[in-house]
């Protein structure tokens, strides 16, 4: 059985430049002939759980983030997807999806403002251009 849907990104260029953090939202990739069946059953990803949460959100089919009457555009990548949601300050709410903080909602002004992004490249550019003691020498 293929999955129905896949919660991962390839990145740029396949990544939506103007997505939460350049997430897009992915099409099935059905492997068709190569694929095989495994030994073992998949029984899906559960549902997102938040219990430090003061609520958990089921976003819009539009990635739209309903709460007390107000409408915020979180991102169409998480479209139908569950967030959990936290206040914070008067009016300030954080946003999480599964292990990953968001941002911050302000009611008030219906506005998202992102943290730093967790899906970001790792490479350390400074790590690229250092000699290791056991390679066969390299030279700038």
């Amino acid at each position: 059985m293929v999955s129905q849907s896949i919660r991962s990104d390839n990145g740029v260029p396949f990544a939506s430049p103007n997505g939460l953090f350049n997430l897009s939202k992915l099409s099935v990739w059905c492997p068709g002939r190569v694929y095989t069946a495994s030994a073992r059953p998949y029984h899906g990803i559960p549902d997102p759980h938040y219990p430090f949460h003061d609520k958990t959100v089921v976003l819009t089919n539009c990635g739209r983030l309903c709460l007390y009457r107000k409408k915020i555009d979180l991102s169409t990548s998480l479209a139908g997807q569950a967030v959990g949601v936290k206040e914070v300050d008067d009016g300030i709410w954080l946003v999480s999806f599964m292990n990953y903080q968001l941002g911050y909602i302000d009611l008030e002004e219906k506005t998202l403002q992102p943290l730093e992004n967790p899906f970001g490249p790792k490479c350390n550019p400074c790590l690229r251009y250092v000699l290791l003691p056991m390679s066969q020498g390299r030279t700038l």
